[in-house]
């Protein structure tokens, strides 16, 4: 049997006194890599937040990398997890150094001052901004970048400790085309490279999906739609339930697309 990197059970989350999250059981294996999909406010960030170790449930279980969510260290477990999300990049200065925003990967932290770098951890950093094609620009300020530039550098600092589980929220969201094909592109080759480490994407566009995403998860009003292979999940039937929309989805080259009937 794959070992689970994430294990819900009856999970739910409630606020003010509604269930905006509804998870009976789903687990995610070792080098599995999912999409989640679904309409906004269909609890897709929720979801992820929580499998950041970054929210608790109002109830049930969640099991990340082995460990028990409220029985665990969370600063140890977020550790482990690689974060890409518009969320983190708000909590950033503008004025800290991309070297710098990759560098805090190591243990989650947003400032560079409290911690002494060593020279090794600098040159790392170096290498993982090249690996993800931004490396000239280790200097610059975040604040300076563009919004594609700037994702490059957050997946930088979310590989740069070099984690078992990477969470990426809708990180093609305000890229033009060229840039959003581009980071497409460097997640197909982490998966090439790294086969055994798990994903999670959360997006609403399934022109958005990365060719090598092997399942879907899709949320409607807070509840699981549809979970499974990917092949089996995106059909035009459960889409059109998504987004209460008829809607023909179609693949070209191993990337979908959807479009609404006339």
């Amino acid at each position: 049997m794959t070992a689970s990197v994430i294990a819900v059970h009856d999970l739910s989350v409630v606020r003010d006194g509604r269930t905006i999250l509804a998870i009976d059981d789903l687990a995610v294996g070792v080098g599995e890599r999912w999409v989640v999909l679904g309409a906004n406010g269909s609890g897709k960030t929720t979801f992820l937040t929580i499998c950041a170790a970054r929210l608790l449930p109002s109830s049930g279980t969640v099991d990340l990398l082995g460990e028990r969510v409220g029985r665990v260290d969370l600063r140890q477990l977020r550790a482990r997890i690689g974060l890409v999300s518009s969320a983190l990049t708000r909590q950033l200065r503008t004025d800290l150094s991309a070297l710098d925003v990759v560098i805090g990967g190591l243990d989650g932290s947003l400032e560079p001052w409290w911690r002494t770098t060593t020279t090794t951890e600098v040159d790392a950093a170096r290498a993982t901004l090249e690996r993800v094609g931004v490396g000239a620009l280790a200097d610059h300020r975040l604040g300076a970048l563009s919004d594609g530039e700037r994702q490059q550098v957050l997946l930088a600092r979310a590989l740069f400790a070099d984690p078992p589980l990477l969470l990426a929220d809708e990180p093609s969201a305000g890229l033009d085309l060229g840039a959003r094909e581009r980071l497409l592109g460097r997640f197909d080759a982490l998966a090439h490279d790294h086969p055994d480490r798990a994903m999670l994407l959360v997006t609403h566009h399934v022109e958005e999906i990365p060719r090598s995403m092997t399942h879907a998860l899709v949320l409607r009003s807070g509840q699981l739609l549809a979970a499974g292979p990917i092949a089996e999940v995106m059909t035009s039937a459960t889409i059109s339930t998504c987004f209460n929309l008829p809607l023909t989805v179609t693949t070209t080259d191993g990337r979908f697309g959807a479009h609404a009937l006339r």
